[in-house]
């Protein structure tokens, strides 16, 4: 089979496809025939090294690229129920130090991982949940918000913050977003819509007296979304780097995804909005990691074998 994979590290001219033997599932394992992988900034922050740098991840010779897939299920591990050869399915590879990524024809995963894909969604656009709506799903369990709380959401037409805001507003919370795409925000339930040069605090108190009740930075707005948070808030960042100090009472959370199939299979039976920007076959992904950089687009790039 065609799988992409990092030689090394650096730009996207490490990418390369290598033909590899299809893996065997294992215990507990589904093996899953790719139909789209999402392109994600963690996998420019693998192939660029920057994880290595960060300590998160040994260095590596080869280096497996891809963390989202929505799929066929192909094969199943030994000790596996719930799921069946032909049956539809997204999942999320959360492991940084692989040969083999999502990145391929096929891919094996942890069955727990997996769940059914979500059936108003082509493949393509299923492909973008896991990663992006895990995050958005696990950073607001952290801010364990009631209806009528205020959230701001930083980085709102981004893939993360786009997925926040609609699992935000379904639970009531009203939603104040900092982004760009005002008519999009606003149809999957932003209450307030705020200018990218926001002053956050000052415009955040004017729509909500005493500031929100929390905040989920996925822009890496830091601060300034800390800022805008009242006393004894919550504030959850999904962005690496230094996280703001905690003042003022409020708990401060760096949210690192990990792979739940469980709460996956809850986002996938609930009615989300995901939006792809394009559409490349596998053997684009160094193009599309090079588009990727740009951020010139809303959605994310997909890659099909």
């Amino acid at each position: 089979m065609r799988a992409v994979v990092a030689r090394g590290y650096g730009g996207p001219e490490v990418l390369q496809v290598v033909d590899v033997a299809i893996p065997e599932p294992s215990v507990g394992e589904i093996r899953i025939k790719v139909q789209a992988a999402t392109v994600n900034p963690v996998d420019v922050a693998t192939r660029s090294g920057a994880l290595v740098e960060a300590g998160l991840m040994a260095p590596r010779e080869i280096t497996g690229i891809g963390w989202d897939v929505a799929g066929e299920v192909d094969q199943l591990g030994p000790d596996v129920d719930g799921f069946t050869v032909g049956q539809k399915v997204i999942g999320l590879r959360d492991l940084l130090d692989v040969s083999l990524g999502a990145y391929a024809d096929y891919v094996v995963l942890d069955a727990a991982a997996v769940a059914a894909a979500p059936t108003g969604l082509s493949p393509v656009e299923a492909a973008t949940l896991p990663l992006n709506g895990l995050t958005a799903a696990q950073s607001l369990d952290l801010l364990d918000l009631s209806e009528d709380d205020t959230l701001l959401v930083t980085g709102a037409t981004g893939a993360v913050g786009g997925f926040a805001v609609q699992l935000a507003a379904q639970q009531g919370v009203r939603v104040l977003v900092q982004g760009g795409d005002t008519d999009f925000l606003q149809s999957v339930g932003a209450r307030w819509t705020l200018p990218r040069d926001a002053d956050l605090a000052a415009e955040t108190r004017r729509r909500v007296p005493g500031g929100a009740h929390a905040a989920l930075d996925t822009s890496g707005a830091g601060i300034r979304a800390l800022a805008a948070v009242r006393n004894r808030g919550r504030f959850v960042t999904v962005v690496g780097g230094p996280d703001p100090k905690p003042l003022r009472g409020i708990t401060v959370h760096h949210e690192w995804i990990h792979a739940d199939g469980n709460t996956l299979a809850r986002l996938a039976g609930q009615k989300l909005t995901a939006r792809v920007a394009d559409i490349l076959p596998l053997h684009a992904a160094a193009e599309a990691h090079t588009r990727l950089a740009t951020g010139r687009f809303s959605g994310r790039l997909v890659l099909t074998p």
